[in-house]
């Protein structure tokens, strides 16, 4: 009896069927390999974008911090730029700041040099900043589209199982469950590639906005210095400088005094 029990056991457990990813892909078929690898390559492609702009994102905010150390400690803007690197962005301002101021005496119409100088250097911030934004497109037509490819390859799946189930006239719900929920795992895959790809949009487009915010803030600095020949800078601290003291006390007028709080004169 004992050895009727151990082969019937063997015998259901080489029948049950298995579930997970690859049986799941295998029910699905063609249709189903390929919206798995469609997730796939958005998956890796969303992970692209999220290092390659992170390691963009920090090499600005690090010539920033260059900016705030040695830039505006220079006599004029130009020694100011030549300890910049040369592929900062910060020094892409300036030069064309400088540029535009040479440029503005070679106009043949009149254009007023703040018009001019504001143009040139919006136009160079945009640059910079069109320049990060490339590719969070991408991070957000994944985090938006990605479900729906994973539904569909769940979608195709339930298809194909029903299709399989019905045509083997076995229609209990074991046999039913477990097919349909193994191609639930599509939707789940599709989920897995949004999350992220949304998340890393929105924390990239923060950063973004900081950057453009610190890179106007030096365009403004930047063209009240040239506007002004250099009068006009930003106040820089110094390291290790004292604390403002408090201003004095107004002094009294000679020959008063104060006795119980009664004003006194002398005579």
């Amino acid at each position: 009896m004992f050895t009727t029990i151990l082969t019937a056991a063997a015998t259901a457990g080489a029948e049950a069927p298995e579930y997970g990813l690859l049986p799941a892909l295998e029910e699905g078929g063609p249709v189903a390999w390929t919206t798995f690898g469609v997730l796939v390559i958005m998956f890796a492609g969303s992970l692209y974008v999220l290092f390659t702009k992170l390691f963009e994102q920090n090499k600005i905010m690090r010539q920033g911090n260059q900016v705030q150390q040695n830039f505006w400690r220079a006599p004029n803007l130009r020694e100011g730029a030549s300890k910049l690197e040369k592929d900062s962005a910060y020094r892409q301002v300036v030069d064309d700041g400088l540029r535009a101021e040479q440029e503005h005496t070679k106009l043949t119409d009149p254009v007023e040099a703040h018009d001019w100088m504001h143009n040139s250097l919006e136009r160079s911030q945009n640059l910079v900043n069109s320049k990060l934004n490339g590719g969070l497109s991408f991070l957000a037509t994944v985090g938006s589209t990605a479900p729906f490819v994973g539904l569909f390859g769940t979608v195709v799946g339930i298809l194909r199982a029903l299709v399989k189930i019905g045509a083997s006239g076995q229609a209990s719900i074991d046999t039913v469950a477990g097919p349909v929920g193994e191609a639930l795992i599509m939707t789940a895959v599709g989920l897995i590639v949004a999350v992220p790809a949304v998340l890393a949009f929105n924390w990239l487009q923060a950063r973004n906005k900081k950057i453009a915010r610190d890179l106007s803030t030096f365009a403004n600095d930047v063209q009240g210095s040239i506007m002004s020949g250099g009068e006009v800078r930003p106040v820089v601290a110094t390291k290790g400088a004292a604390p403002a003291r408090p201003a004095a006390a107004t002094a009294k007028p000679v020959g008063q005094a104060t006795a119980g709080g009664v004003q006194t004169k002398k005579v």
